[in-house]
């Protein structure tokens, strides 16, 4: 019998938010406790919409959905919808969801729950760490009632996809990260029982790139027919079509990531999408996927350059405690395959309800 792993899933949803969102519902080892929300690739309420939206297209209309925070604790908000589209979801429409958003606050809905169950859930934060950081500075005790932490964000040892050295979830609320790290390393320093963070940070997740030979393969195994409607080298001036895909799950997925891999051949010379929130999400569930070190890692919320920065105490010169496990390599081809199998499953599940 598969061993059920409660989560709580903090999100900005996001075209990878989504994916990861889809990936949870497929996975048969994943309780999802409820979702929260975040602004961060586009505002928070924007979010919760997209948030419920997806989990309404893989069915779960079950799962409670929470608004947190809808600015970062110091800095003005930002957004970035020249890499996830106006609303969030690239090219894709989805129908307006029919649950409404819970009456509970994120920070709360995190202490409540935590408190519930001690020990037992593990959060996973995909997007900035406002939420986060707000429930810890209600309940200090919050790194001693979660199962583990995984964290999608930074930069440990490559460049940052923002700034030069700086990570997109960590960039927009750097004072949130700085209240995270310090809270949980100082609480698996005086506690072992706490177990440190689990980071992936640009590093690792850049190496998952979804590409349209991976979406087609998605769509082949939820039985979707017509399977090819990515088109690679398409470029920005021709007509944006829409998927023609039979599978409502594959013609979102096409449209969303579409857009996002327009973005990555402009910027970064591939045309494919890194999907960084699908492999966080899926090494929560299975850590066996991702290497790690146990390093020191501190937040820059000073620098004229640098605010956001993850510095990262590689050669240890500071000789502090480490308080993060981060993540320095990954199976992305085993994460690829578990994607596509798992979600291309939920897809026909979809069709099959529909139909």
């Amino acid at each position: 019998m598969t061993e059920r792993i409660p989560l709580i899933i903090d999100v900005d949803t996001g075209i990878d938010d989504s994916l990861a969102l889809l990936l949870a519902c497929a996975s048969p080892e994943a309780e999802i406790v409820a979702v929260s929300c975040v602004s961060g690739n586009v505002e928070a309420l924007q979010v919760a919409e997209n948030t419920r939206a997806v989990l309404e297209l893989a069915g779960r209309t079950d799962i409670e959905v929470a608004l947190g925070r809808t600015v970062p604790l110091v800095r003005p908000l930002e957004v970035t919808p020249e890499t996830h589209g106006p609303r969030g979801i690239g090219y894709a429409t989805l129908p307006p969801p029919s649950r409404p958003i819970s009456e509970r606050h994120a920070a709360d809905m995190f202490i409540e729950e935590t408190r519930r169950r001690p020990g037992e859930i593990t959060l996973v934060t995909l997007g900035p760490l406002t939420n986060l950081a707000v429930a810890l500075l209600r309940e200090p005790e919050l790194p001693r009632l979660v199962r583990r932490l995984v964290i999608m964000g930074g930069s440990y040892r490559s460049p940052g996809n923002t700034a030069p050295t700086t990570e997109w979830n960590i960039h927009c609320d750097p004072d949130a990260a700085k209240v995270v790290f310090t809270a949980w390393g100082a609480a698996a320093e005086a506690d072992p029982r706490v177990p440190r963070p689990l980071a992936l940070g640009l590093d690792v997740t850049e190496r998952a790139k979804f590409t349209p030979e991976h979406m087609v393969r998605l769509a082949r195994r939820a039985g979707s027919v017509p399977d090819d409607s990515l088109a690679p080298g398409r470029t920005p001036a021709e007509p944006e079509p829409h998927s023609v895909a039979s599978n409502p799950v594959i013609r979102y997925l096409a449209d969303a990531l579409r857009f996002y891999m327009e973005f990555h051949s402009r910027y970064d010379g591939f045309y494919g999408a890194f999907i960084h929130d699908p492999l966080a999400l899926a090494a929560a569930l299975d850590p066996r996927l991702v290497r790690t070190e146990a390093l020191a890692v501190d937040v820059e919320l000073g620098g004229t350059l640098t605010t956001g920065e993850t510095v990262t105490d590689w050669r240890r010169v500071w000789g502090r405690p480490p308080n993060l496990d981060v993540a320095v390599d990954a199976d992305t081809t085993a994460f690829l395959d578990r994607l596509i199998e798992r979600v291309g499953g939920l897809a026909a599940d979809r069709a099959n309800v529909a139909s």
